[in-house]
């Protein structure tokens, strides 16, 4: 049950959560590897979440919201959705957008931000690079059914946007 009177943010399923560092956390996040900063993370994978928060906490800078929304077929919010909501937080500065291969959430947001004006940076990152055609990797989501799949059809895309 959930009372749509009441503004919520669905996100997920098969998804890691979402973690505000030295704020909240709702889900599976490692939040030990989470400091506090000013990039904003948005993955449809959980693991590579991580490994992102982790490299940019060594890396000197911090995270001021990640958010995984999941890669299976059918998702809470899109990637799309909550870069606009990076856009309009006033304590994010630049973008990490993590994709894969399967879906079109990835192209959907690249296409939506090259129209967009005063905009940040954003960063993409497309896992997938050796994936065979056909085959399920890790979840629903992340299967290359045609060539619009392809984790280097998505980078092409976001190269030119």
């Amino acid at each position: 049950y959930i009372n749509f009177k009441k503004k919520c943010l669905l996100i997920g399923p098969n998804c890691p959560g979402i973690i505000t560092p030295n704020e909240a956390k709702v889900g599976i996040m490692p939040g030990f590897i989470f400091k506090k900063g000013r990039v904003g993370i948005v993955s449809k994978s959980g693991t590579l979440t991580y490994e992102a928060a982790d490299q940019i906490v060594k890396s000197g800078y911090g995270i001021s919201t990640a958010v995984g929304i999941g890669g299976d077929p059918i998702i809470g919010t899109t990637m799309k959705y909550i870069i606009s909501e990076f856009f309009n937080d006033s304590e994010t500065d630049i973008i990490v957008m993590i994709g894969e291969i399967g879906g079109k959430l990835e192209i959907d947001a690249a296409k939506w931000i090259k129209n967009k004006k005063n905009k940040k940076p954003v960063l993409g990152f497309i896992a997938g690079h050796t994936a065979p055609k056909g085959r399920t990797m890790g979840h629903a989501g992340a299967i290359i059914g045609n060539k619009n799949d392809t984790a280097i059809y998505k980078i092409n895309i976001l190269k030119n946007c």
